[in-house]
């Protein structure tokens, strides 16, 4: 009895599959990585400006002016994402708008803003990093062991 269930179910299945498959949008993969490539492209670009002016203007060297420069895009980012912009960049950038530092300010206010209402302790404070922790840590312990590793090649003589 259960065959001829399975038998009566593969041609539903089939049919469903086939009609699915017509009525499945089609994805522009290519035109889509085009926009994710030349948005993070160009906020890096802005990365990189704003490296330059730090270094100009207020005497940093290359290694010094990368905090300031991470901090600069994380502020411009919160300060879109509070205006709604960043929202609009990210819909049209998709991975683009997300991989830079950027994505990582966008993940921290978005879920400040979404909790405001809880308040500031139980609410922002509790949820801000909720998203952007597990990213926070896995950074901090992927840096970790690549430090054990760069150490122990050191004192082996490796590097």
């Amino acid at each position: 009895m259960g065959d001829k269930k399975k038998q009566k179910l593969q041609p539903n299945q089939q049919r469903y599959q086939a009609f699915q498959q017509k009525r499945e949008i089609k994805r522009p993969i290519f035109k889509n990585c085009i926009k994710a490539f030349l948005i993070g492209g160009l906020i890096c670009l802005i990365g990189q400006l704003i490296s330059t002016f730090y270094i100009y203007q207020f005497n940093f060297t290359e290694k010094t002016a990368g905090n300031p420069t991470v901090a600069t895009l994380i502020f411009i980012t919160m300060l879109l994402t509070g205006f709604g912009i960043y929202d609009r960049i990210a819909q049209f950038a998709g991975a683009g708008s997300a991989v830079p530092v950027t994505g990582f300010g966008n993940a921290v206010i978005s879920s400040a803003i979404e909790y405001r209402s809880e308040g500031f302790i139980l609410g922002v404070g509790s949820n801000m990093l909720k998203l952007a922790g597990p990213v926070i840590v896995y950074g901090v312990f992927s840096a970790f062991i690549v430090a054990i590793i760069k150490t122990i090649l050191t004192q082996w003589g490796g590097f």
